[in-house]
Order: C-alpha cells, then sequence, then structure tokens
C-alpha cells in the first residue's frame, strides 16, 4: 500500500486561521511551530463565487511569510481546481 505525505514543500496549500479565515499559499517550509508561505492569498466570496484576495494589503505581494502553528486550525494540499486559481492568480499563467 503506497502512502502518501498529504503537502509537501512546493505544493499549493489551503490553511484555515483560527481567526476563521482560510489562506492558499505556497508551502515553503514547516518546522514544529512555525511554517512558512509565499504568496498567501485569502479566500474571499464574490458575486460570481469564490475567490482570492491579497492576505495583506500593506506588504509586499512576492515575500515569504511565516505563520505561527498555534494560530493555525488545519493544513491541507488545495484542491485542484482552487490551486489552478491560485497558480493563475500569482503568475499569469493558466493550468489546466
Amino acid at each position: 500500500m503506497l502512502i502518501e505525505a498529504p503537502y509537501k514543500v512546493g505544493d499549493t496549500i489551503s490553511i484555515k486561521l483560527s481567526s476563521g479565515e482560510e489562506v492558499v499559499a505556497r508551502l515553503e517550509a514547516e518546522s514544529g511551530d512555525k511554517i512558512t508561505v509565499y504568496k498567501p492569498l485569502m479566500l474571499v466570496v464574490q458575486q460570481q463565487g469564490m475567490g482570492l484576495a491579497p492576505y495583506m494589503f500593506t506588504v509586499k505581494h512576492d515575500n515569504k511569510y511565516t505563520l505561527n502553528m498555534q494560530n493555525i486550525i488545519c493544513v491541507a494540499k488545495t484542491e485542484k481546481s482552487m490551486a489552478s486559481q491560485y497558480i493563475e492568480k500569482t503568475t499569469g499563467l493558466a493550468v489546466n
């Protein structure tokens, strides 16, 4: 039986914060009490459905950010269609 890790460095992941926000980002590193992500975007509801918006508006978007695990409820690999939307939003490349 093949056991696959739930996510790995380089994957697009979804993070549910204790504040209720959901963040989609690329995983850069994970240690016991911290997780480092690249280009985090926040899940938002729009008239057309779900969309992605900047996680923080007052900082440079192309940076890596470290989150404390104590503020995170759950981390999981992002579902394929949302991961494609994230890649398109952060790189401009459409993924099928």
